[in-house]
């Protein structure tokens, strides 16, 4: 599962690549989500999903959808779209497991190991090997862009710890409702201020990465990674996203024909070593 959901989880900057062009991107997340909606309420009713009974179970979920759908894919996307590489963008957020672990043991006791302080430090490295050649030379990036995706890293660390530590026990299909809900909230409230014109073109294209994104990622990916984080550590689930940016990157070799290089060859090798002893049984 776990690396079923790394190969997922990496076409997410492909698609936003590809789809952004058409549609602004919180108008383009807010479409995502409410397409989302739509798809799972009707599941949920014909499954007899259980919501949950108490108010405080179901903030709980909504601030984790928040945090991980409308923080995360919102700075991405945005980050993209104000001019930051994806490879750039997906660096930065793939910081995310060193975030994790630094403040993990505080927050839900979880011990780390020096072996795998060893592999989160592998894991940056490998990172930083596939996507450090792409960084220089590089025009159009901002300020602005890049405190995008630090927001974005920013969100889904919060969100995954606090997945982990207040909606474990959330049913995935109402959850998901719930949680895509919140999301929207936060995608229509940052349209409107940063002035939107909630104008998209459905093209062929757009609709095709649409469903992709949709049905595959905010469906697929998203209860994936709520199953994982439910059976694993956080600090373990959270060093998946290592081998995220990596594989982003060889997507886009085959797609758009991007040199990846014996370096960035040396990072992927680099980058498993490190999610290995993370991983890896004590």
């Amino acid at each position: 599962m776990p690396f079923v959901f790394v190969f997922l989880w990496s076409t997410g900057f492909v698609g936003a690549k590809f789809g952004l062009p058409y549609a602004e991107p919180f108008v383009f997340l807010l479409a995502r989500f409410l397409i989302v909606i739509a798809l799972m309420v009707p599941v949920v009713w014909l499954t007899r999903a259980k919501w949950p009974t108490r108010l405080r179970d179901a903030l709980h979920i909504g601030v984790a959808g928040m945090l991980v759908h409308g923080i995360y894919l919102g700075g991405v996307f945005a980050a993209i779209d104000h001019g930051l590489p994806a490879g750039l963008s997906a660096l930065i957020v793939g910081m995310q497991p060193v975030l994790t672990a630094s403040v993990v043991g505080a927050l839900l006791g979880e011990h780390v190991t020096r072996r795998q302080w060893m592999g989160l430090v592998l894991g940056l490295v490998g990172v930083g090997l596939v996507l450090g050649p792409k960084i220089g030379g590089s025009s159009g990036i901002t300020a602005l862009g890049i405190l995008l995706a630090v927001g974005a890293l920013l969100g889904m660390t919060a969100g995954t710890l606090y997945q982990k530590r207040f909606c474990t026990g959330m049913d995935l299909r109402t959850g998901t409702v719930i949680q895509y809900v919140a999301a929207s909230i936060v995608a229509a409230l940052f349209a409107t201020l940063s002035g939107e014109s909630f104008h998209i073109d459905w093209t062929m294209q757009f609709v095709l990465v649409m469903a992709w994104l949709v049905l595959v990622l905010s469906i697929g990916a998203i209860m994936l990674l709520m199953v994982l984080i439910k059976q694993g550590e956080a600090t373990r689930v959270a060093s998946m996203f290592y081998l995220v940016p990596p594989t982003a990157a060889f997507l886009a070799w085959l797609l758009f024909d991007e040199h990846i290089g014996f370096i960035g060859l040396a990072g992927f090798g680099v980058a498993a070593l490190g999610v290995a002893l993370v991983m890896a049984k004590r």
